[in-house]
């Protein structure tokens, strides 16, 4: 057995357990692959079996990323993509098919946020054009590429990455929640039309998960206290890897039937109003 082979590498995790290769003989893209929500869920996928093309701005993170987990960059390999160009995302499509015959699953996760929280006062229109950009008119054209390869097979999977903010109020920036909520109405609206060529399209959304790869101990630290203070299921904290489990459901066969779901992963944080609980408390 060649330490470089596929069998080597897909077939036992990093802890030396035997995976499940629920993706085997698949192929998939993942947008802002690079690191976060991302990373974890190029490794995961990875890891059952599927051929993955990490795609991103930061070439650095996301070519020692596809090293890492393929030294030979055979089942795994990096390209650079900014997903507001559309000429990258025809290079990226073109390229995966290029390269490993077909295109299974797309998932459209790159995405940037701003920072504090505005009134509407202050909002920005160059801030509210850059978060389309990239959020929406990104994972837009990353599907429209994706279904061009995938409609003549006649099947396929299309992932998004919203947000829990397109499910309660006041707990982003305007603009980020615009783009949010723009990317489940491309998710429905996408549903509808892909249907008839046996193409799903889900998206998640999940709670506040800290990403990037740049966090110190410190601020790691204060931020799951916070969320954990704040979260409705209480005994942890939303993790990158929890989102990378879920779009691993929403890739693999056992959700062949699942398409047009917001699949919200925060806990119940979205369904509880506390306020009348910690009044009758006081």
């Amino acid at each position: 057995m060649l330490f470089g082979s596929k069998l080597t590498l897909q077939g036992i995790n990093m802890n030396g357990s035997a995976v499940h290769g629920r993706l085997e003989g698949k192929v998939a893209i993942v947008t802002g692959g690079a690191s976060g929500i991302g990373a974890s869920t190029v490794r995961l996928f990875f890891e059952n079996g599927a051929n993955v093309v990490i795609a991103d701005v930061q070439d650095t993170l996301g070519q020692n990323l596809a090293n890492n987990l393929d030294s030979t960059n055979t089942h795994v390999c990096y390209i650079h993509c900014d997903v507001s160009n559309e000429d990258d995302i025809v290079n990226l499509v073109d390229t995966t098919v290029s390269k490993f015959g077909q295109l299974d699953i797309m998932y459209n996760n790159a995405g940037i946020m701003n920072g504090a929280f505005e009134s509407i006062l202050n909002t920005k229109k160059t801030d509210l054009e850059r978060m389309l950009g990239v959020n929406l008119v990104g994972a837009l054209l990353g599907a429209k590429h994706a279904a061009r390869v995938m409609i003549p097979n006649k099947k396929g999977c299309i992932l998004f990455t919203a947000s829990c903010t397109t499910k309660i109020a006041g707990i982003s920036t305007h603009s980020y929640a615009v783009s949010k909520h723009g990317i489940v109405g491309l998710t429905n609206n996408l549903a509808a039309e892909l249907g008839s060529h046996g193409i799903r399209v889900n998206c998640i959304s999940p709670f506040g998960v800290l990403t990037g790869s740049d966090q110190s101990e410190e601020k790691v630290r204060q931020f799951e206290g916070f969320m954990g203070a704040v979260g409705n299921l209480k005994g942890g904290v939303l993790k990158a890897e929890d989102l990378a489990k879920a779009a691993l459901y929403l890739a693999s066969d056992e959700a062949s039937y699942v398409s047009g779901l917001n699949l919200v992963v925060d806990g119940g944080y979205s369904v509880v109003n506390p306020t009348l609980m910690r009044a009758s408390t006081r």
